[in-house]
């Protein structure tokens, strides 16, 4: 291995970053290109495979010309990407549909069908997961059911990530991280789990093989290096999942400790050397992008999107709702946001929840509306981490990456709201990419493990105000009890759109 640089590809849910980091892990150039998502019915959301491959065409390029950098002198290329999607392809790769991504709650019917199959218990105890519609076994069978003549002609189903690593190298793939967001792969085996995939008249075959993260699937083809300007036989790394490789780029990988993620969704995940099932089945367990650890986290539908939804119904010339929002006092003046704008997952796992505005009154503004949005996931993330401090202790500071860590207001709210010093990173933007460029750098030796909490620095600690810590606990309290009280709502809501 000549090469001096790492070229990571972040395949987010508006576009795929690319970013360069150097043989010390430091960050050279990075360049954004971004992709659609399309929501054709109520709980559905599609994107466009062609659309992906295009901004990693793009971004290459962009990045290559940027950095100044030769294309023989990019040692890997590794990837991160949005879990959880479904895309069929044919033999040749070629898409037969548009993927069905992590957002997409339309396979409810599948999923039950799965609990039946396989026994829900089992799956969660086996998998790490309750047999939810996010997953990828449901959109299979959803494929199946409604769209025969596609799954007639799949030859494989690929999360976005494993399809793109197929357009570089000619190579089905998959790793460890992805694989166990499919309910069909057994964790400590760590291999697809035959009695499900049997019983749901499914194969191995129609998957792509399971490796640990690090590993050189493939190297840029002929065809794969024209398009993107990178050197034929570059080595490509599978990578990971992007929950597992943010654990890795805020510098969670020793067990015990524990970070946030703020993005279009939201997470809270701690590194531990076992699965950690919980006995509610409130959190999940991935694997990890580290071959010997997993990933126990709960996960929100929509944190980052349910703000990005605020503030542009919000939107009021120069209004800086930012601004206004922190001119609030804690409590937003007695509002409660549920953000449940696309169904919820962790802890509640109801497709059918729906966001809402508690309390409003005429005294309100947008400034109180704001606000209360901003504490609404933060209530929301909240209740995970009062779940995994259940069965997973010491737990005393959460590293804080994703947009939302750019926020000057947000990571104080989580911080009064947690109980729990907030620690933001240097990589607040970059640290997903910055988790596939060290799980890539560590398949071709250019790296090891310990690179990541090295450069995982710092730069702000947020000690909550203890002044604000009872208000928030009984705000949380009401938020809790808001939810259950409009739950059966929810459940009419959608019988009557049927």
């Amino acid at each position: 291995m000549s090469g001096k640089y790492i070229l990571a590809h972040d395949l987010g849910t508006s576009g795929n970053k690319a970013t360069l980091f150097d043989v010390a892990g430091r960050l050279v150039e990075s360049a954004f290109a971004p992709y659609e998502t399309h929501y054709p019915h109520p709980n559905w959301a599609e994107q466009n495979p062609q659309a992906w491959w295009e901004a990693v065409c793009s971004a290459s390029r962009q990045l290559l010309s940027k950095a100044g950098v030769p294309p023989a002198e990019i040692a890997a290329v590794g990837f991160s990407g949005m879990m959880m999607g479904c895309l069929p392809v044919t033999a040749a790769g070629e898409p037969l549909r548009s993927c069905i991504i992590w957002a997409d709650q339309r396979a409810q019917e599948e999923a039950a069908f799965i609990a039946a199959r396989c026994g829900a218990d089992e799956v969660y105890l086996r998998c790490g997961h309750r047999t939810s519609a996010a997953y990828v076994a449901p959109k299979i069978l959803w494929v199946r059911n409604h769209q025969p003549e596609i799954y007639e002609r799949a030859a494989k189903f690929l999360v976005p990530k494993d399809y793109l690593v197929y357009r570089l190298t000619g190579e089905f793939a998959t790793d460890y991280s992805d694989a166990s967001g499919t309910l069909l792969f057994d964790l400590t085996a760590r291999r697809w789990h035959h009695p499900f995939l049997d019983a749901l008249e499914l194969s191995a075959g129609q998957l792509p093989t399971p490796y640990p993260s690090p590993t050189v699937v493939g190297r840029v083809t002929a065809q794969a290096a024209q398009a993107t300007g990178l050197a034929v036989g570059t080595p490509v790394v599978i990578g990971g999942g992007d929950g597992s490789c943010a654990g890795v780029g805020a510098g969670v990988i020793e067990p015990g400790s524990a970070y946030c993620v703020i993005g279009t969704s939201a997470w809270i995940s701690v590194s531990t050397l076992t699965p950690v099932p919980d006995p509610q089945q409130r959190t999940m367990t991935f694997h990890h992008v580290h071959p010997e650890r997993y990933a126990p986290m709960g996960v929100m539908q929509l944190a980052g999107g349910a703000r990005e939804w605020a503030w542009k119904a919000l939107a009021d010339g120069d209004l800086d709702l930012d601004a206004a929002a922190a001119a609030v006092e804690p409590g937003a003046g007695g509002l409660l946001f549920l953000p449940y704008l696309m169904g919820e997952r962790s802890p509640w796992w109801n497709p059918q929840a729906r966001g809402a505005f508690i309390g409003l009154a005429m005294p309100h503004t947008k400034a109180e509306m704001a606000r209360a949005v901003l504490e609404g996931v933060a209530f929301g993330l909240r209740q995970i981490l009062d779940s995994l401090r259940e069965q997973t202790a010491g737990i005393e500071s959460l590293r804080l990456i994703g947009g939302g860590g750019r926020s000057r207001l947000w990571p104080q709210i989580l911080a009064d709201v947690f109980g729990l010093p907030i620690h933001v990173l240097e990589l607040t933007g970059e640290a997903t990419s910055w988790g596939a460029a060290v799980t890539a750098g560590v398949g071709v030796g250019l790296y090891d493990w310990s690179i990541a909490a090295e450069r995982s620095r710092v730069v702000q600690v947020i000690e909550p105000d203890a002044a604000h810590r009872e208000r928030y606990e009984q705000l949380l309290s009401l938020f809790t009890e808001s939810y259950l009280a409009l739950a059966p709502i929810y459940a009419k809501l959608a019988a009557s759109r049927t």
